[in-house]
């Protein structure tokens, strides 16, 4: 049996079974605690029966500063939830923990009143991108050379899909784009483009 709970701060340090997953970011553990603090609620984590972090969702919300909104309105990034990382430990995939974990985070956001979610997964990650189609997300655009390494060996860094979905406040699905696939920006565009 797995539970879904709330982290804690001991959790941030039992977080290796996901952690070692060449496909999972690594951040330094002021980093982990900093998103405890600011978004309790959106650091969730599933936990095993022999008390060992399995799987883990960390989140956030925010949007463009106010200035931002005199460039015009195509250049301002509302109230939005992010995800910021998702991973589930490799013999524990293929469960549905990863799509629990998200609605969970989806929930928290619309407890926010968040337009929509957002995320960046590798374009090489099909498994993730599939999942999250099926979780009813898009690819918003495709940012060129995001991640600075690439684990598939081919070259030395790789693209991200900005994947988005509209949750309830967005009723005109106003952050969504078709096609987004083709749309291709440079990682310094990604807020401002």
């Amino acid at each position: 049996m797995t539970s879904i709970r709330q982290a804690s701060p001991t959790d941030i340090s039992n977080l290796n079974l996901c952690n070692l997953d060449p496909l999972t970011e690594n951040y330094a553990r002021k980093f982990y605690f900093d998103y405890l603090v600011r978004w309790p609620t959106m650091f969730i984590v599933a936990e095993n029966l022999r008390g060992q972090i399995i799987a883990y969702v960390m989140g956030k919300v925010e949007e463009d500063p106010d200035y931002v909104k005199l460039l015009g309105p195509d250049k301002y990034l509302p109230w939005h939830g992010h995800v910021t990382c998702l991973t589930v430990a490799p013999q524990y995939r293929q469960m549905g923990l990863a799509k629990t974990l998200t609605a969970r985070l989806d929930e928290a956001c619309e407890q926010e009143n968040a337009w929509f979610m957002d995320l960046f997964v590798r374009v090489s990650n099909k498994t993730a991108i599939n999942m999250y189609k099926g979780m009813g997300y898009s690819v918003y655009r495709r940012v060129l050379d995001y991640y600075s390494d690439n684990p598939t060996g081919n070259g030395s860094s790789e693209d991200a899909f900005d994947m988005r979905k509209s949750l309830s406040r967005d009723k005109t699905n106003r952050y969504i784009r078709k096609d987004g696939e083709n749309y291709r920006i440079n990682p310094e565009d990604i807020y401002h483009p």
